[in-house]
């Protein structure tokens, strides 16, 4: 099945906070479920994410987050959202671990209603490899979920400044200098790419300035879209770096 889509981010449209429209209009208006749609797209992976760890293999994964966006679209769940919590990213969280809870106890239910029986392997005919210890460094499912939520906003941020650069015919300067923005600028140096570009070093340098500020103000934009209180996107920015740490 595949993730629901995901259209191009248009930056005007950030300063609407969706979270706000689903909450007020409790999801039952077209301009809500439009929101609501939208704001899944842009955590799709996130969840994934999440429940891959939970999930005995990648189809199951697939299948059990398309199955919690479904209700979470047909309204199932939604009219339930406390408006306190502020956040779209703590709701959907929270949701996801009812949603998978659930389905644990629907797999008991079903296996006990068929009348299996469960029996112990005895220990010369069991061939698995033994108890698998967790590894104590390994992220968390919820530390999981929120560095993918910050990727893929990363990853918007720059499908915005992409389009943005084609539409004034500087795509080939974005492509010099997005390395700037993505961290794996440590191979080029700024004279290297203003050499690149035809430009004197002083210009690649406020040019790539600016573009580092517009990166930021994407990134707020999109985040602004997910919290109820345009006051919360800085805390919510400060989780972002948190995540990518």
């Amino acid at each position: 099945m595949n993730p629901p889509s995901q259209p191009p981010p248009n930056p005007e449209a950030f300063a609407t906070t969706h979270w706000t429209r689903v909450l007020e209009a409790c999801g039952d208006s077209s301009e809500a479920k439009a929101a609501l749609s939208d704001l899944c797209a842009l955590y799709y992976a996130p969840v994934h994410a999440f429940i891959r760890r939970d999930a005995r293999d990648e189809e199951a994964a697939r299948d059990l987050t398309q199955e919690f966006f479904s209700r979470l679209l047909g309204r199932q769940g939604i009219h339930q959202v406390d408006p306190t919590r502020g956040r779209f990213r703590s709701f959907l969280l929270g949701a996801v671990k009812h949603f998978l809870a659930d389905m644990r106890d629907r797999d008991a239910r079903l296996k006990r209603g068929a009348g299996y029986i469960i029996e112990t392997l005895q220990p010369e005919t069991d061939t698995s490899a033994g108890l698998q210890m967790p590894d104590p460094n390994a992220p968390s499912p919820d530390q999981v979920f929120d560095r993918k939520w910050a990727l893929t906003l990363l990853e918007r941020a720059l499908a915005v400044l992409t389009e943005e650069h084609k539409s004034e015919g500087k795509s080939a300067q974005f492509e010099v200098l997005k390395v700037w923005l993505t961290g794996d600028n440590e191979t080029i140096a700024q004279s290297e790419a203003a050499q690149q570009l035809g430009a004197n070093e002083g210009t690649v340098k406020v040019t790539i300035h600016r573009l580092r500020r517009r990166f930021r103000e994407v990134i707020k934009m999109e985040i602004g879209r997910t919290v109820q209180d345009t006051a919360q996107v800085n805390d919510e920015l400060h989780e972002l770096l948190q995540a990518l740490r």
